[in-house]
């Protein structure tokens, strides 16, 4: 009896562990309070919009609030330092876009370390950049025969850009350097009165993110040449990428990415990828995405750490061979 007795309570105890093991993997209580969410830009963006979605789908996953916090100014800088500093109890939850990956290059004194401050959650969705120009005033229809027009009229046109160290900015610096071109740029405070430059003819050619762009393509005010892309982008479906042209090595893409405080426990990480990956490929998320431009991601933290580090490196080339001077 003595033996049998002892049987069943190792029996009761290895299943009590089987069962406990889960439970730490999922991080048991979390969350049991509100969860910040501090998007680095103003209201009504891209990385704020994207916050919001997932933001409303974690609270009713996980039935508590998350809720956004918008700290904007420098470039992104002042929001991505207060959540570096944040405690790392996934309480405080990072959304950026890619001025995460290009500020360490553009600025003297980021107050932030990629490498050591954050550990990389998801990339919840990106945007590719587009080539436009106004067909009123730029003959081209094609990326050859703009090429060809900017060769033929070296120092005449201008590209406007969202601002120094944007995607698009560093985006026309790449296709500058790529085909050894004379043309000045334009930076604008923002996506929308860099766009309406365009469309007035002041500036007439801009690499831009797509979503400001997509219903003046339709309407004839713009038209798009190529998207900086491997694949076309479900926006504008008829526009070729650059790497179908030939024109290779010029992706570049506005991301919206979701980090949190390094040595956050890596369950709540866990928790957070995956919900989130799961979040975005919602029919009802997808779907409003999609209409901003932006294409669902999801990838695993490994993947957008790689991701990380490889387009900090590809902008800090561009910065560096452009001769753009540090803020």
């Amino acid at each position: 009896m003595r033996t049998t007795h002892l049987i069943a309570r190792a029996a009761a105890g290895c299943l009590l562990l089987l069962f406990a093991i889960p439970g730490q993997a999922q991080s048991p209580g979390y969350p049991d309070r509100p969860v910040k969410l501090i998007v680095p830009f103003p209201a009504g963006g891209p990385t704020d919009v994207v916050a919001r979605f997932v933001g409303q789908k974690l609270a009713e996953k996980l039935g508590q609030q998350f809720y956004v916090e918008n700290v904007s100014g420098a470039g992104g800088n002042i929001g991505m330092g207060a959540a570096a500093k944040a405690p790392a109890d996934g309480y405080t939850i990072l959304f950026v876009s890619s001025s995460y990956t290009v500020n360490p290059s553009l600025y003297a004194h980021p107050p932030y370390d990629p490498d050591r401050d954050f550990a990389p959650v998801t990339k919840a969705a990106g945007s590719p950049n587009g080539l436009f120009v106004n067909p009123n005033v730029i003959p081209a229809k094609t990326v050859k025969e703009l090429v060809e027009l900017l060769r033929a009229n070296p120092g005449k046109y201008t590209f406007a850009s969202p601002g120094i160290g944007t995607t698009p900015h560093l985006s026309s610096e790449l296709f500058k350097l790529t085909f050894g071109l004379d043309f000045a740029l334009a930076p604008f405070a923002g996506g929308a009165p860099s766009i309406q430059s365009v469309v007035a003819g002041h500036t007439p050619i801009c690499f831009q993110a797509i979503p400001p762009a997509t219903a003046l393509v339709k309407d004839g005010k713009l038209r798009a040449l190529a998207v900086t892309a491997k694949t076309r982008s479900p926006a504008l479906p008829d526009v070729p990428t650059l790497d179908e042209l030939g024109i290779k090595d010029q992706e570049a893409e506005t991301m919206q990415g979701v980090l949190v405080p390094a040595a956050t426990p890596k369950p709540i990480v866990e928790l957070l990828q995956r919900e989130i990956a799961r979040i975005v490929e919602l029919p009802d998320v997808k779907e409003k995405l999609l209409v901003q431009g932006l294409e669902p991601s999801g990838m695993s933290s490994a993947e957008f750490a790689a991701y990380i580090k490889a387009d900090i490196a590809k902008w800090k080339r561009v910065i560096t061979d452009a001769k753009i001077p540090q803020i």
